[in-house]
């Protein structure tokens, strides 16, 4: 094997500059890219040589280089960030980027964002405004806050508040309530951030309100409550409400804070889930400052909501952090049309998907499960197809005690491994990621859209991941 002889065989730069492929690639994304591709796999081929034995397997791989360089270029250019099927049934599911917004909306944001807008200008003062203005009036009015802002997440609403009203004092937290929010991301590190000393009071599963009175002192600045949205403590327990700790905090003359965490504006239970406390009954008990989650059960874009008596949030809005932590133009505009919706509680949950996913029927979901399996059949696919039940979840750390009937369609292949297509599924070019149960894999359709079964059964059919 002259290997001498191979490497002089490998196209020089300028010779393969003049192919009619690469010039192509050129004229599409520029030559910077295409030369820096060409250098890569050229690179790649030599140390391919370098390690062959084998002459034509070497002959091979420098016919494949236009090639090479075609896809590397085409990599370069190609975004990471992919639309996926979401068919695990986690309604709220984090690593797929929680709430979806609507196409709908989205539309709506585009015609918002893709020019100039009035995101901090007041059209009818002519003059510098607030990015706040925009939802402000719309969250006071959904929830009987006195003032609303919103922050970029809501770790960042919890430090906000605390930096603002308690940096330098102690909060009172029951110990119950030192959660964990993900990402190993925790209550008691926040509060250290933000310049507040945690006061822990109670046990994990039992606070009293004596427990709150003894701990307030001379630098107690505020009592915080945070919602155990992500898991439950069951069994022998106890805890003091917004509604009693209201008395004891208006003697001291303090606020008490509640993170919702999820935060919802909806009674769920009207539509079969258990009751999560709403955003508007911690305003109602009294809460001086609430915050919750934007992307969670609100069924909006990633942010930290924080609403509440005006004197504190204007106290935040001042805060040299508020800077640090404010949400862009597209979280503003998206977050204005999202909670338009919850004008009309109707109109809510037809026109937000998480809601509509929520409050679909089973019968619903079953009819879609029953279209894509009778389409897969159509196609004579080397898998076997059914119906089954199966269970959906709430996710992103909310209602984590809760189940929802729904309906899957699972798929066995015939020709390789379930493993072996859950792999394949994964990289398709538009992902399907299902859930694997019992050596088969199952798709539950409650988080699969009347559009996305077209999109499952073609890929399946024509892509050859089925096969061996």
């Amino acid at each position: 094997m002259n290997k001498n002889l191979l490497y002089r065989n490998i196209p020089k730069v300028d010779v393969l500059l003049e192919d009619s492929a690469i010039q192509e690639l050129i004229g599409r994304y520029g030559k910077e890219t295409v030369m820096e591709s060409v250098h890569i796999e050229t690179d790649r081929l030599r140390a391919y040589i370098a390690k062959s034995e084998n002459e034509e397997e070497a002959r091979k791989e420098i016919s494949l280089l236009v090639s090479r360089v075609e896809k590397t270029v085409t990599d370069m250019h190609t975004p990471n960030m992919r639309m996926v099927v979401n068919g695990t049934g986690t309604i709220l599911h984090t690593n797929l980027g929680r709430a979806p917004i609507s196409e709908e909306h989205m539309k709506k944001v585009l015609s918002l964002v893709s020019g100039y807008s009035n995101l901090e200008y007041n059209l009818d003062a002519g003059k510098r405004g607030e990015r706040y203005s925009h939802f402000e009036k719309l969250l006071c009015r959904l929830t009987g806050a006195e003032a609303a802002m919103a922050v970029n997440n809501n770790a960042s609403s919890v430090l906000l508040i605390l930096s603002s009203l308690a940096k330098g004092g102690e909060v009172i937290v029951s110990r119950g309530e030192l959660i964990e929010i993900g990402g190993k991301f925790r209550i008691p590190d926040v509060m250290e951030q933000s310049g507040a000393s945690l006061v822990e009071v109670g046990t994990t599963n039992k606070t009293h309100y004596d427990d709150y009175e003894d701990a307030v002192t001379e630098e107690t600045k505020a009592l915080l409550k945070v919602h155990t949205s992500n898991y439950r403590i069951v069994g022998f327990t106890d805890s003091v409400g917004i509604d009693e700790l209201i008395p004891l905090a208006r003697e001291k003359d303090i606020p008490v804070i509640e993170d919702l965490g999820s935060g919802v504006l909806i009674d769920l239970a009207k539509y079969g889930l258990a009751h999560e406390p709403t955003v508007q009954e911690s305003i109602a008990k009294g809460a001086d400052v609430v915050c919750f989650s934007g992307d969670k059960l609100l069924g909006g874009p990633q942010a930290g909501i924080i609403i509440g008596k005006k004197k504190y949030i204007d106290k935040m809005k001042k805060n040299q952090l508020t800077r640090a932590l404010r949400i862009d133009k597209f979280t503003a505009a998206t977050l204005e049309l999202v909670l338009q919706e919850y004008l009309s509680e109707e109109k809510a949950v037809q026109n937000i998907p998480v809601l509509r996913m929520l409050s679909e029927s089973q019968e619903s979901v079953a009819g879609r499960a029953h279209r894509l399996c009778g389409i897969l059949k159509e196609r004579k696919l080397p898998v076997k197809t059914e119906v089954k039940p199966c269970e959906s979840q709430i996710g992103g750390g909310s209602l984590p005690l809760e189940r929802i009937p729904s309906t899957a369609v699972t798929i066995r292949p015939e020709e390789i491994s379930v493993n072996e297509l859950e792999e394949r599924m994964r990289r398709l070019p538009i992902p399907i990621i299902p859930r694997t149960v019992n050596d088969e894999i199952l798709l539950d359709m409650r988080t699969v859209s009347e559009q996305e079964i077209d999109v499952i059964a073609g890929q399946l059919a024509v892509s050859g991941i089925l096969e061996k």
